[in-house]
């Protein structure tokens, strides 16, 4: 089917008001056809943070970054969110360079913040909240229905901070909700106190809260966090994973596969061998045999691709998520 310019208007009507989606965006979204990641049972989705590199961090541009890299389900940065909503931007630095904020003007390369830095950071965070407080849920139900009209659902959201305030939790949850996300994530936690809270609220609110790991990753990783309430789920990094030489990834998934809400896959060297983040087919990460274990045993949470690596001189990250996204459907082939 053909669309006028008058057609995109109406479906700018129907979708979010005018006001927050210009027309070159929507007909981005709209002009080619949706994407499909699911792959032999295994919905394959990215991190929207794979796309930091790229100018335009809209979440019209990120949509369109998605939908180009064949990806139909996300976990959808805070960032994204809240900017379209029309939430306070953060202070640029003043003084960058050497010498400014994260120059290399000390032996750790950065310059710790100023006095009026710190203010201003601590005013930006009071407006941020106060800005959430007041927030109703029409415009990520308009976000929601923006990237899921173009074929894209969002499966997580990652905006939760540990110390949040119950009013805050309550919009962030709430928010997820909004979106359509079944978990939200964040940095795992090793204080039994935030694990209960947090776990108790994903109970509360439907949502469950999906503790993401680095190095710090291994069969026993979550321990805490699944004893401290049911709403907590692991949002396992199976890359990192390799790099911390905690052992096969696919016993992890084996082992805990009733407590995974999503996983990220990315390519990394062993241990052994430094553990470097490589393009995928480079590294020790064995993503064929994880993809085709999750595949064989119809486990139904995403695989989140989360790309890492450096980009190619030649390329751009939508590219490389692209390539992420074949290397997937080679390996469930």
């Amino acid at each position: 089917m053909s669309l006028t310019r008058r057609d995109f208007g109406k479906l700018a009507m129907a979708s979010v008001p005018g006001a927050l989606l210009g027309e070159s965006a929507l007909t981005s979204a709209f002009a080619q056809s949706k994407p499909n990641s699911l792959i032999k049972g295994v919905q394959i989705g990215t991190i929207t943070y794979s796309y930091r590199a790229m100018k335009d961090q809209s979440a019209e541009a990120v949509l369109k970054y998605v939908v180009d890299s064949g990806i139909s389900a996300v976990e959808l940065m805070g960032n994204h969110i809240e900017g379209f909503a029309g939430a306070p931007s953060m202070p640029r630095p003043s003084g960058g360079g050497p010498g400014g904020p994260g120059g290399p003007g000390g032996p750790g390369g950065r310059v710790p913040p100023t006095p009026e830095q710190i203010a201003a950071r601590e005013k930006y965070m009071g407006d941020l909240k106060t800005w959430r407080l007041s927030q109703s849920m029409d415009k990520f139900k308009a976000l929601r229905k923006m990237y899921n009209d173009a074929g894209v659902t969002i499966y997580a959201t990652k905006l939760l901070a540990p110390n949040m305030s119950d009013e805050e939790l309550e919009y962030v949850f709430s928010m997820s909700e909004a979106l359509g996300a079944n978990h939200t994530t964040l940095e795992l936690s090793t204080d039994p106190a935030v694990l209960k809270r947090l776990g108790d609220w994903g109970v509360k609110k439907k949502v469950y809260v999906g503790y993401h790991t680095h190095l710090q990753g291994s069969m026993t990783a979550f321990d805490a966090a699944f004893a401290a309430s049911p709403g907590n789920l692991a949002n396992i990094d199976l890359g990192h994973y390799v790099a911390a030489g905690a052992g096969d990834p696919v016993a992890f998934l084996e082992k805990h596969h009733a407590r995974i809400c999503s996983f990220h896959l990315k390519d990394r060297k062993s241990k052994e061998n430094g553990g470097a983040n490589v393009p995928w087919g480079q590294g020790d990460t064995p993503i064929q045999r994880i993809l085709q274990t999750v595949s064989k045993n119809k486990w139904k949470f995403p695989a989140t691709i989360e790309m890492e690596y450096e980009v190619p001189a030649t390329s751009d990250p939508v590219a490389e998520v692209k390539s992420c996204v074949e290397f997937c459907r080679r390996a469930l082939a």
